[in-house]
């Protein structure tokens, strides 16, 4: 890939990407983006995408490394990275009733996502895309499960359409399912875990629990962030859990055989956890009262959201409208189903576990 004579390809691959990340970032600084809860990495795919479908036959073929670097290599190290967004003391600060709704939400959405996408005779790979997402935290859990899966980069993308797309629902959704009294058999601690472990990604918990608790004040939007950065935390175990289910399984191959697929060890999830213990270690050494007073904690998340932006970025210009016609409707009702289980199962799971450790 950075071979000698294919090296300046290589990066004028990577730069095409960089400038489209660089847009992805001045559009999401936008007022109306931000209303939106519009992260980068969601306005990057779009980017991606829309050029997929407009000029994207125009780029020279000697440019496709770079872009599959940052699918690939830039992916991993920013999954890694996202773990300075994380500390032990978070977990702590919440308790156990989080711990096991998330725990719960996480492992019924996968299985009955698997469940479901049988049920509707989808495809095993964007039903498994697709039910990560909806169970961890989005896009960034779509990002993960891809190197373990190892699907086509249009199955990707359409997990993360469903995901942006119920999701953003959700960050309208339960503000006025709170304000109009729906919610009101759950205590403001329930109602922050509920949104936690139950919205896609994690500015939709922002979105959604700002607009409950705009201050704070009832400890809501806190708590929400928390319990979803929890929920994050569990990616890594999953991603090592899949791998081994995945093994075995038989894929076609170039040629037309079929071969068994070896176990794929995500070592970035490991580094993933290991970043934890290190940001958690450095919020002990400095004194530091939240992740955010880390010394250069801004900064390395700052890197992070863009090299997770590249990655997305990278993804959309291998996606175009042709692909989402071939993969149907299937896809977003599979999405559909899981959200649906999200909001319901999800409101009588954190009222059983919050009122039994009440």
């Amino acid at each position: 890939m950075f071979e000698k004579g294919n090296r300046a390809n290589t990066l004028h691959g990577i730069l095409l990407i960089a400038l489209f990340s660089f847009a992805a970032f001045y559009l999401a600084d936008l007022p109306i983006m931000k209303q939106l809860s519009l992260s980068p990495l969601i306005i990057g795919i779009i980017l991606g995408m829309l050029y997929a479908n407009s000029l994207r036959n125009k780029l020279p073929e000697t440019w496709v490394p770079g872009i599959k670097f940052c699918t690939k290599q830039l992916l991993r190290t920013g999954i890694v990275l996202y773990g300075f967004r994380l500390t032990l003391t978070q977990v702590a600060a919440v308790g156990v009733p989080a711990i096991i709704v998330d725990a719960i939400i996480v492992t019924g959405t996968i299985f009955l996502g698997l469940w479901f996408g049988r049920m509707l005779k989808l495809d095993r790979d964007t039903t498994l895309m697709t039910s990560t997402g909806s169970a961890i935290c989005g896009a960034a859990a779509v990002l993960g499960a891809e190197p373990v899966v190892k699907c086509e980069s249009h199955k990707t993308a359409i997990a993360v359409s469903t995901v942006v797309i119920f999701g953003t629902i959700s960050m309208f959704l339960y503000p006025i399912m709170y304000r109009s009294g729906i919610l009101s058999g759950l205590s403001d601690t329930a109602v922050a875990i509920y949104t936690g472990s139950t919205l896609h990604e994690v500015a939709h918990v922002a979105g959604a629990g700002n607009a409950m608790d705009p201050t704070d004040s009832l400890g809501i939007a806190g708590t929400a962030t928390i319990t979803k950065m929890i929920r994050v935390m569990m990616l890594a175990p999953v991603l090592v859990i899949m791998s081994f289910a995945l093994a075995g399984r038989k894929k076609a191959t170039a040629d037309g055989h079929k071969e068994k697929s070896k176990i794929t060890i995500p070592w970035f999830a490991f580094g993933f956890i290991g970043i934890i213990c290190v940001n958690s270690l450095l919020q002990y050494l400095f004194d530091a009262p939240t992740v955010k007073d880390i010394p250069l904690n801004g900064v390395i998340e700052y890197i992070d959201t863009f090299l997770l932006t590249m990655a997305m970025t990278a993804l959309g210009t291998d996606t175009n409208i042709q692909k989402f016609k071939q993969a149907g409707a299937k896809p977003f009702l599979l999405a559909g189903m899981l959200y649906v289980w999200l909001v319901g199962g999800g409101y009588f799971i954190t009222k059983y576990v919050v009122g039994f450790f009440g």
